[in-house]
């Protein structure tokens, strides 16, 4: 806190949506920034330590996944030496920024909201849609929109947050509470598929004065070059979050490397769940040898195999649009996304019903370049995605699943992936168990009189815990299918599709092996990188008469 005030954040409010509509500013804004790219590629990216450059030992590239003959950068890849460099110099910058006021380290990042929302808007927007594969509009919602509104939103809470303090207090005393960032650094693990998140992910612990190690994904390391960019822009000090690269190959070494330091304090996650349950084991295993100054605090979020159930009550063709956008929107590679149909047999087999309109709307989806403005899907995120969604949707055809739409790809120029619906007699069939990241919705369909079952089913199924949608105009089939459901999803959605969680207004995170449920998006996950100190100041003392020469009790007196 300012000793000069108590001051209140700004009134925050959720970036509106742009949305590129033929002719609109925006649209043009974006189409120059997109060629401008394109024309400049590839660009080099060093890790950035103290705020300065730095050229690795070896050096990877980020290609392009819809012409995968070209790359977006080449990037310096941290070596351990670079990587306790940094670790140590972060160590160094911590308590002039832990000390900084509160007022100050928010007006910073809201500082950074505004390169997002406004000068920076569209060359990230442009990097996500060349590196990670994105259209105009999932990029808006991501890089612009969804970003600024961590950053706003992220303020507001932690402003909150520090409000807290105890209601009471004994005549003669104070008592009030202070929130340390934790001892130590914190490790930031960033997927490719949301540019917003690797900014949340450094964002949420450094706010509070954490330093930060930031390794961001081989697939998303341009825009987030981007975003660390712009923090520094904003005043982050330059030690405060320290940017180091590296492939998917040397990512163990680089992670067991910095997990051996004592000062490891905390890891902020999000990717695959078995790296996160390795990571988890690695973090308990070196906890429990008491190698560390205290105890981590762990906080992730991993994959998902997520659900519609679609209850014969439900308005069609809305379940079907709904379906249509959280199975495909990008390509299924939101942890969000929707893998798992259940359809009620009256609704599917009725002529012109789900089955026709759904078929119809697939067909109708065109996949190609991302910067060509009609497509709604673009490519997958690379040759390994690529080749993992097919060697599913042959598993599904060896088993006898069948083909309703799509099924093959194409990774000629870019790694293409037909939308793609299979239909399955079989409830536990790989495709309905196994987390995909794909454009692959498989659907089973269950008879009226079996909807009771079929809640069970979808509980008992997979492993996760993520995303789920309910469809019915049924008060009491929602009613019976969430009480069921009650840990099969930590963000559930009653007629609307699983996807789409936005800041301030759904919370986001799920359980079970989806991860921590910490919930990116809400005051809630600030706690993790917190550790509160109680403070009481006494004013009156113990003096004077009274039992025992005043510092016994009167229940000692006889």
């Amino acid at each position: 806190m300012s000793s000069l005030g108590l001051f209140s954040t700004p009134e925050v409010f959720n970036e509106p949506f742009r949305h590129y509509a033929p002719g609109s500013p925006e649209r043009a804004g974006l189409q120059a920034a997109v060629n401008k790219m394109q024309q400049e590629l590839p660009f080099e990216v060093p890790c950035i330590v103290n705020g300065k450059p730095v050229k690795g030992s070896s050096t990877a590239e980020q290609r392009i996944p819809h012409d995968h003959a070209k790359h977006l950068c080449t990037y310096h890849e941290a070596d351990n030496n670079l990587v306790s460099s940094a670790i140590d110099d972060a160590l160094k910058a911590k308590a002039e920024w832990q000390a900084m006021p509160w007022n100050d380290r928010a007006a910073i990042f809201l500082k950074a909201a505004e390169l997002v929302s406004g000068k920076y808007r569209y060359e990230l927007m442009a990097a996500t849609m060349l590196g990670q594969g994105k259209n105009a509009w999932q990029a808006e919602i991501d890089a612009a929109a969804e970003l600024a509104d961590f950053l706003r939103f992220g303020v507001k809470y932690v402003q909150e947050l520090y409000a807290q303090q105890p209601p009471r207090n004994f005549s003669g005393a104070w008592n009030r509470t202070e929130y340390r960032p934790l001892e130590g650094f914190v490790l930031a693990i960033t997927p490719f598929n949301f540019t917003a998140i690797g900014g949340n992910l450094t964002f949420v612990p450094a706010i509070l004065g954490n330093v930060v190690i930031w390794k961001p994904s081989p697939g998303a390391v341009y825009a987030n070059y981007i975003t660390h960019k712009i923090f520094l822009e904003a005043g982050v000090p330059p030690s405060v979050i320290q940017f180091l690269p590296c492939t998917n190959s040397t990512a163990p070494k680089f992670v067991q490397h910095v997990l051996a330091h004592p000062q490891f304090s905390g890891l902020h996650f999000t990717g695959s769940t078995q790296v996160f349950r390795g990571l988890y084991k690695e973090i308990a295993i070196a906890t429990g040898e008491g190698k560390y100054k205290g105890y981590p605090r762990v906080v992730g979020e991993t994959g998902g195999k997520n659900w519609h159930l679609v209850h014969e009550s439900a308005e069609v063709r809305n379940a079907v649009n709904q379906a249509v956008r959280g199975a495909f929107e990008y390509q299924g590679q939101k942890c969000s996304a929707l893998s798992r149909l259940y359809v009620s047999s009256s609704l599917w087999n009725q002529s012109g019903g789900f089955k026709d309109i759904l078929l119809g709307e697939v067909k109708k989806i065109k996949v190609g370049n991302p910067i060509e403005w009609e497509n709604f899907m673009g490519p997958v995120a690379g040759k390994p995605a690529y080749d993992k969604i097919l060697s599913y949707i042959q598993k599904a055809k060896d088993a006898g699943g069948e083909i309703l739409a799509g099924g093959t790809g194409d990774d000629s120029t870019g790694y293409f992936v037909q939308p793609t619906v299979i239909l399955t007699k079989d409830p536990r069939s790989v495709t309905m168990t196994d987390e995909i990241f794909g454009p692959v919705m498989t659907v089973y369909v269950f008879e009226d009189a079996d909807y009771e079952k079929t809640i069970e089913l979808i509980d008992s199924t997979s492993e996760y815990g993520l995303t789920g949608a309910i469809f019915s105009q049924s008060r009491s089939a929602l009613i019976l299918a969430s009480t069921r459901l009650l840990n099969a999803a930590g963000n559930i959605y009653y007629n609307e599709k699983c996807t789409g969680a936005v800041v301030g207004q759904q919370p986001f995170g799920g359980s079970r092996a989806s991860g921590t449920c910490d919930k990116a998006g809400s005051g809630s996950i600030f706690w993790r990188f917190l550790s509160a100190r109680s403070v009481k100041e006494n004013f009156v003392g113990l003096e004077g008469e009274g039992v025992q020469g005043g510092w016994g009790y009167p229940s000692n007196l006889v």
